[in-house]
């Protein structure tokens, strides 16, 4: 373990009961939307792409969120486990937000995360679509933060 960095469990290799939990609490501290909290979860070289924008380290990664969030208000997402292997996990995601103008949308991709062997993600490869939505036909409905354990999941949404 460095010296600048901190174990964040699970740790690799992962089974199918470690690497669900990790995709759960990247999806939780997402769900925070506090970018201080989220970034820790990166290692301080991390490299990202997301959607066209790459980041390179930590700092890179947090300003991001800092703008994700300013950007897209009300956020709430959900996040499945869709593979894993070793160090890396792919998952699934769908979430809801709204920009300035009162307009939803339903951001929904595919992610490919490469873990270190103390468990902070050193790449993430985002793909994101974003579909124009009614606020009608939202599908996300908990308070700010962690989505309640009985919230139905991505597949039970029909999603």
């Amino acid at each position: 373990m460095s010296a600048h960095q901190e174990r964040r469990p699970p740790l690799p290799p992962f089974t199918l009961e470690t690497a669900t939990q990790k995709v759960r609490l990247a999806e939780d501290a997402w769900n925070s939307r506090d970018p201080e909290k989220v970034a820790l979860a990166y290692s301080l070289d991390t490299a990202w792409r997301n959607r066209a924008e790459f980041a390179t380290s930590r700092a890179e990664a947090k300003a991001f969120l800092e703008r994700k969030w300013k950007k897209e208000l009300d956020y709430r997402l959900i996040k499945e486990l869709f593979a894993f292997g070793g160090n890396r996990i792919a998952v699934r995601f769908a979430y809801e937000w709204h920009d300035d103008s009162g307009n939803w949308f339903r951001s929904y991709g595919n992610e490919n995360w490469e873990f270190d062997e103390d468990g902070l993600m050193r790449r993430r490869l985002a793909s994101i679509n974003d579909l124009p939505i009614k606020e009608s036909e939202r599908k996300f409905h908990w308070p700010q933060g962690r989505r309640p354990d009985e919230h139905p999941g991505l597949g039970d949404l029909g999603l």
